[in-house]
């Protein structure tokens, strides 16, 4: 009996030593991309927003709001009880030949989630790009809504400029990023995210990582102001080495504004008083949940935040497509519509491809995720 149970003891043990092994040796894939070091370091370490080795929010924004760990946290997230985080059919979507489409026509194309095709100042310009069916580090993780994945790296003309506002899979997608290189002129991101960028080949020359509040002049007819978030990043187990961020777009036309992942803050009303007020804000409102409030905002902050960036119209974001949290996947569209009764701004919720036009042209859009609901 001794003797089996040592033998059972050295089988576990090996069994062990093999999984670490494995997952070591998965962790050297390219897709976690890299760290920033030399140079690129010492630059971060000149930030306000820097101390102690890590990047830190405005205000203090622990991750868990409740006193569960975090690792129980997720394991309730992925194994509890959930509604209906998914749609039970296909999305129903409009495919827009952005190639076709006239450059100089100020428009958004939301391209579901996170992800938007934006044509600004003659600039064309991609947001969070993932096209990716998986948001996730592993296969059959986070996958993509059926129906939402319509586009494709090859659908993309060339692009002036890729805006990336921080390096989670969902927002930053190793095999779309690769796809895109050689259609990408620069990008523009967050202090430390050039770092994935250099390991995966792109020319450090094309790639500026800019702080919050810091501007960026690609060409004259725009200016890129990067914008303070409340969230994290990371794509491993290190945390927090490079920098969250939102984007507003200003030309001498228009002014829009992308949230990034953010949890409510007072930032918006610093924005708006210093930037707005805005034709039209993308908005973090979906994959919230009381258990991480401190870093996404529910559909009713999300509302609250477009009246603090004086924005004339809202579409709300970070919703559509991958399903994070345990809410139901068409909840967000129901609360912003009710939130957004009797506020200031209008409320956009177009189908995932297709155009909005910033030209002051009157827009009608339809409950569409009712269509998907009334299938139950």
């Amino acid at each position: 009996m001794k003797k089996i149970c040592v033998r059972l003891l050295q089988a576990l043990a090996l069994v062990v030593v093999l999984a670490v092994a494995a997952i070591a040796a998965y962790l050297q894939h390219p897709l976690f991309g890299h760290l920033p070091e030399g140079d690129r370091q010492a630059r971060i370490a000149q930030s306000p927003s820097f101390a102690n080795g890590i990047f830190h929010n405005q205000i203090d924004s622990p991750l868990s709001t409740t006193d569960q760990s975090e690792l129980s946290m997720w394991m309730e997230t992925i194994f509890g009880q959930k509604g209906h985080p998914r749609p039970p059919s296909a999305i129903p979507t409009i495919k827009t030949d952005l190639k076709a489409l006239n450059a100089t026509q100020d428009m958004v194309v939301w391209l579901g989630h996170s992800s938007y095709f934006v044509q600004l100042g003659g600039q064309r310009i991609l947001i969070d790009p993932v096209f990716s069916t998986n948001a996730a580090p592993v296969p059959l993780a986070n996958v993509a809504f059926d129906g939402a994945s319509i586009y494709t790296a090859n659908d993309m003309p060339e692009i002036d400029l890729l805006l990336i506002t921080h390096d989670h899979y969902d927002h930053l997608d190793y095999p779309s990023i690769q796809a895109l290189r050689p259609k990408v002129k620069q990008v523009v991101t967050g202090l430390g995210v050039g770092a994935h960028f250099e390991a995966w080949g792109y020319d450090k020359r094309a790639v500026q990582e800019a702080d919050w509040y810091a501007t960026v002049h690609p060409v004259p007819e725009l200016h890129i102001h990067v914008a303070p978030a409340r969230h994290f990043s990371g794509r491993s187990f290190t945390r927090d080495k490079s920098l969250w961020v939102g984007f507003a777009l200003v030309s001498p036309q228009r002014r829009i504004f992308f949230s990034g992942d953010s949890g409510y803050a007072p930032h918006f009303a610093e924005l708006g008083r210093r930037l707005g007020p805005f034709d039209w804000v993308a908005l973090d409102a979906g994959q919230y949940d009381p258990r991480w409030a401190n870093v996404h905002m529910n559909p009713e902050q999300a509302a609250q935040a477009a009246e603090d960036l004086r924005a004339r119209a809202l579409t709300p974001a970070h919703i559509g497509r991958f399903s994070i949290s345990p809410h139901d996947w068409d909840d967000p569209f129901k609360r912003i519509t009710a939130a957004s009764q009797g506020r200031s701004y209008a409320l956009w919720t177009p189908e995932i491809g297709l155009p909005i036009y910033l030209d002051g042209r009157a827009h009608t859009f339809t409950p569409w995720w009712e269509t998907v609901t009334n299938t139950r």
